[in-house]
């Protein structure tokens, strides 16, 4: 990497007929990545799959222009480039020759690229009367952090064996037509070079437990539900009797939601628990606090959806506005391993892009003080405070870490309720809502074409703040009484909805998830959609939440035709 680095830095250069000087790029990047994964997949008792691979990526990036300018940042209307491109596998055997002709190969091709977007974008720029003043990219001491190299412990557990065991649990409910229990096992190293003289090579890992699980309800009512483990590193996954108590609780609580009448338009106060209110934040407060411009589009079709999805920063040019009750305050923390004994996942010491990571006080009492930053400038700052984030090579954004939500204010979870009962006995309604669970659909959903329509109803309002509850309970104040109900919808909940919290609980709950890094996905209110697959570590802790009021919008959409035969008997165990 070093020697191909020091040729492309003395000696790429391309000649433009009609221009006097040749170009050359002013910053170029390789990023390897080596990975060591185990996939185990079981429905039921039975293994599905079981895989261990081992694989190395790369990716090559150059620059054309300068740091206020440059090729990057600009979404044209390019097509077809050919069959060789600046990102792909390369050999895991460690042959100097092999990888150094992957690195000249897609150096070039990745260098030419940028030649001709550069082009197009000064074009496009020209043709506008007012042309942004935020720079491409800013620049970034070079660092150098060389970690010894790990070597694989996949621990003495039988991964094999614990999926089917695990699986096997829900067994026991006849009426869920699929379900998919998923081991994920990775052992990461990154390289990162940069001709700014950065040198990185560190190392990640992290494991899960995924689970998702569907059936119809009487009425053909599609119904979901899923079970989540996440840890640092494989060894730290719950057993399989944890692991098998879970998808009871979630089998269990699936088939109550089956059992349950459609939900109901209502409108007024609801009751995220703690469960519930974590998962909301990392949708929420995700993109709110990417302060890097977004990318200049050649169609203004592409704005349009990135807006649509949530993607654009209702907090940017806000810095010393208050965004929050004055007793919230947000920090960002890559440092952090753990919050009270419970483990961490977004942990890390330097970023994607080779900037050390930093703890970040984004909302102090309520004000905004800062933006999580990548090297993207973007309105209200310049520079990168170490949160340039990406996953399996994709493109590094601004992506929270280790984000913790607190409260001066807050209350026992006992004393939120009876807030809330009372509002609700205030307001003279028959019942009122608490949600204490939300849904992923990328895991929950089984089916390609079922997350499909869901996007196709839920993703163009996700920017405008419509919400997936999986777990809705009404509850009735005049005795307490609660009773689920399904296929309820939360409409309108953003950043702004955060503003005016009628209370705060003191119960702080650790969601460990992954950050989508899907393209268009990923920065926007869908990127809390992600699964180990693919996906970017990260955890938010917070307390209950309690809004003054909230539209809940009832059960919609087609029903499905039930199976015309009953499911075939499966024993309780395996």
């Amino acid at each position: 990497m070093r020697d191909e680095m020091e040729r492309s830095k003395t000696r790429l250069e391309l000649k433009i007929p009609g221009t006097n000087q040749p170009v050359r790029p002013y910053y170029v990047e390789y990023r390897l990545l080596d990975l060591d994964v185990k996939e185990i997949v079981a429905q039921f008792g039975t293994l599905m799959t079981s895989a261990h691979t081992r694989n190395r990526f790369m990716d090559v990036s150059a620059r054309v222009g300068n740091y206020k300018l440059d090729s990057s940042n600009f979404i044209g209307d390019e097509g077809f480039r050919g069959f060789i491109g600046s990102t792909g596998s390369v050999g895991i055997d460690r042959d100097y020759d092999s990888l150094r002709q992957d690195l000249w190969i897609a150096t070039d091709q990745a260098f030419k690229e940028a030649v001709e977007t550069y082009s197009r974008k000064q074009a496009y720029l020209s043709s506008l009367a007012r042309q942004s003043d935020i720079d491409d990219f800013s620049k970034a001491e070079p660092v150098h952090v060389i970690d010894p190299l790990v070597t694989p412990d996949w621990t003495g557990r039988n991964w094999d064996q614990e999926a089917r065991e695990s699986s096997a649990t829900l067994r026991v409910f006849p009426e869920i037509y699929e379900a998919r229990v998923t081991y994920y096992l990775v052992y990461a190293t990154e390289y990162l070079m940069t001709s700014e003289g950065t040198e990185i090579r560190t190392n990640r890992t992290f494991a899960a437990v995924e689970a998702g699980m569907n059936t119809l309800a009487e009425d053909g009512m599609p119904l979901n539900h899923l079970y989540l483990a996440y840890a640092p590193r494989p060894a730290d996954l719950p057993n399989v009797d944890a692991v098998r108590k879970g998808l009871n609780v979630a089998g269990s609580e699936l088939m109550a939601l089956r059992a349950s009448r459609p939900a109901e338009d209502y409108t007024g106060p609801v009751l995220f628990e703690a469960r519930a209110a974590a998962p909301l934040l990392a949708q929420i407060l995700g993109p709110a606090m990417n302060g890097s411009r977004p990318p200049i589009s050649f169609q203004p079709i592409v704005e349009q959806m990135l807006g649509n999805l949530g993607g654009k920063s209702d907090w940017s040019g806000r810095i010393g506005a208050r965004v929050l009750p004055t007793s919230v305050s947000i920090v960002d923390d890559p440092s952090m391993k753990d919050f009270q004994g419970t483990p961490l996942i977004g942990s890390y010491s330097v970023d994607d892009e080779g900037v050390r990571a930093q703890k970040v006080t984004v909302v102090e009492n309520g004000t905004l003080k800062t933006l999580l930053m990548s090297r993207r400038p973007g309105t209200d700052s310049n520079q990168s405070n170490g949160h340039g984030r990406s996953g399996f090579l994709t493109d590094a954004k601004p992506t929270m870490s280790n984000l913790l939500f607190t409260a001066s204010d807050e209350v026992s979870p006992a004393d939120l309720k009876k807030k809330f009962l009372d509002e609700c006995r205030a307001e003279k309604l028959n019942y009122c809502v608490i949600v204490r669970e939300m849904d992923n659909p990328s895991l929950s959903l089984l089916h390609q074409e079922d997350f499909s329509e869901l996007l196709a109803s839920f993703g163009g309002g996700a920017g405008t703040g419509d919400r997936l509850p999986l777990l809705v309970y009404k509850v009735y104040p005049e005795d307490g009484r609660e009773e689920v109900m399904r296929g309820a919808r939360i409409i309108g909940v953003t950043s702004r909805s955060l503003r005016n919290l009628a209370g705060i609980g003191n119960d702080n709950f650790v969601y460990n998830y992954m950050q989508s890094q899907i393209a268009g996905f990923s920065g926007t209110a869908l990127g809390a959609f992600g699964s180990a697959q693919g996906g970017l570590p990260a955890s938010v802790v917070a307390p209950s939440l309690l809004f003054e009021e909230l539209e809940v919008r009832g059960a919609r959409g087609e029903p499905k035709r039930l199976p015309l035969l009953p499911a075939p008997s499966l024993s309780a165990a395996k």
